[in-house]
């Protein structure tokens, strides 16, 4: 199993397609103004935070620790994609996270046979922290409400990337099988956080 990877298209609907060099297809963006039913909270929400770009994420429940660089888009609407194993990607067309709204990383299962950030994110489970550091110094701390696994021809991106009522997060990458044929993983794992504590930077 080499590369797992993140394409992301803005227009219309996919999963998170992985194989090798990462250069297949992903999920889009919902469209403007849908309005989507949020997961249930695993704690007491917090406000949300301003705007400010995430700069570290650890997970110590899986003693990850990365950078997270940003995940812009190329000239054909595709999302970038991290060039290894590490760092993970935040997505900047999404709020930023702490903001109001579901922020998205992505990043590796493995690549080139080397564990990725996300490696071992099927073994989160619910109240488990994710921890964003942001460029304001500020800190968000998330934790998990439910880790899905789903076939790529099923991913639920009105879930993923739609409306919801507090700062949310999206850890995203692959999983399930993978599929010597197609050179891919065949699901897709999501795991969704919300804001419980943060911190300023001042």
């Amino acid at each position: 199993m080499a590369g797992a990877a993140f394409v992301f298209t803005v227009l219309g609907l996919g999963s998170v397609a992985c194989g090798e060099q990462g250069e297949q297809d992903a999920p889009a963006a919902s469209a403007p103004g849908v309005e989507v039913a949020a997961p249930t909270p695993s704690g007491p929400t917090v406000a949300p935070m301003s705007e400010s770009e995430p700069v570290e994420i650890e997970i110590p429940a899986l003693g990850v620790t990365s950078d997270v660089m940003d995940l812009g888009l190329q000239s054909d609407g595709s999302m970038e994609v991290p060039p290894g194993a590490y760092p993970a990607g935040w997505y900047t067309g999404a709020p930023t996270p702490g903001e109001l709204g579901p922020a998205i990383i992505a990043a590796h299962v493995d690549w080139n046979g080397e564990p990725g950030v996300f490696h071992q994110i099927d073994q989160l489970e619910p109240g488990d922290d994710v921890i964003i550091r942001r460029e304001d110094g500020g800190t968000a701390i998330f934790k998990v409400d439910r880790v899905d696994q789903y076939p790529k021809d099923e991913f639920p991106t009105d879930a993923v990337y739609g409306n919801i009522d507090h700062a949310g997060l999206r850890l995203i990458t692959c999983g399930g099988d993978f599929n010597d044929d197609e050179n891919s993983y065949v699901d897709n794992i999501v795991a969704y956080a919300s804001i419980t504590r943060s911190s300023s930077g001042e």
